[in-house]
Order: C-alpha cells, then sequence, then structure tokens
C-alpha cells in the first residue's frame, strides 16, 4: 500500500518563483470524485500519470500513481468533461524538502496553494518565507473539490 502524508498552505506572496528551481504546466482531470476515492488522469508536459487516492485522514491517505502513455492520457482527459484543473507548478527546495507550489488558471487564478509531502504525520518542518495558513484540514482545498468552486472564491 502507498501513503502520501501531505500538508497544504496558502502562499503569502511570489518569493517562490525566485525561489523555485523549475516549473511545470499541469493539466489534471478528475473521473471519479466521490467521497471514498478520486481518480484523476494527469497531463505534465509529455508525460501523463493515473492516479487513485483513497480517504484523508489528517495528512494521511493512500495514493497510487502510474504513468501512463501520453495518448492514453489525453484520451482519458477528454472524458473528464468539465472536471479539469489548469495549473502551473514551481518546484522549491528548501532546507531538504520539495515544496511544490500549484498556481491556479481559469476561474481559480490567483489562488496559490504550497504541499510538501513528509516521511511522518508528525515530522517537523520548516518553513519557507512564502508560506501562510495551513489548509491540511480544509476538504475545500482538495484539487477535487476545486473544480466546483466558482469564480475562485477561496482566494
Amino acid at each position: 500500500m502507498a501513503l502520501e502524508i501531505e500538508r497544504k498552505f496558502l502562499v503569502l506572496n511570489d518569493s517562490y518563483k525566485s525561489m523555485a528551481s523549475r516549473s511545470v504546466r499541469i493539466c489534471q482531470g478528475y473521473l471519479n470524485r466521490d467521497r471514498e476515492r478520486t481518480v484523476r488522469v494527469r497531463i505534465m508536459g509529455d508525460k501523463s500519470y493515473l492516479t487513485i487516492k483513497g480517504v484523508t485522514k489528517g495528512s494521511v491517505r493512500e495514493e497510487f500513481e502510474y504513468e501512463i502513455p501520453l495518448c492514453d492520457g489525453m484520451a482519458l482527459m477528454r472524458m473528464c468533461g468539465d472536471d479539469i484543473l489548469d495549473k502551473c507548478r514551481w518546484y522549491v527546495e528548501y532546507e531538504g524538502k520539495c515544496w511544490e507550489v500549484d498556481e491556479f488558471g481559469g476561474k481559480l487564478s490567483g489562488l496559490v496553494v504550497a504541499e510538501i509531502e513528509l516521511e511522518s504525520d508528525g515530522e517537523e518542518i520548516s518553513f519557507p518565507v512564502f508560506i501562510g495558513r495551513e489548509v491540511t484540514d480544509d476538504p475545500r482545498y482538495y484539487n477535487s473539490m476545486l473544480i466546483d468552486a466558482s469564480s475562485a472564491p477561496l482566494i
């Protein structure tokens, strides 16, 4: 079983851009978004992934991710209908950890969320200057829930 241990934070400013080692555009669609599991397809550059996630309990959940052929990813993305997010992901290395900062586009333009994956649930972390309020336990900030956000109400 694969576990994802992740914490999420709102971003205070755009200093992450000058700290980032790289960025990539992500198109992410949802094939299933029920409470027990989400199934998403993601296209990042010339790669495509299929991910299944279980119920989130605090900062922990089961996650299974598989690289799939790009043509399959594009076909699955078409099956997602309007359940698609567009974002730019910035990768920031800070004190031995990689922060992933997602800058959302479209109706969520202006929303910027940083995530960090951890080795354990209680792991201590250091915070870069751009990190704001923690939203790990707020389901409104789950990517699968942001699909339903209208006019970016969380910004």
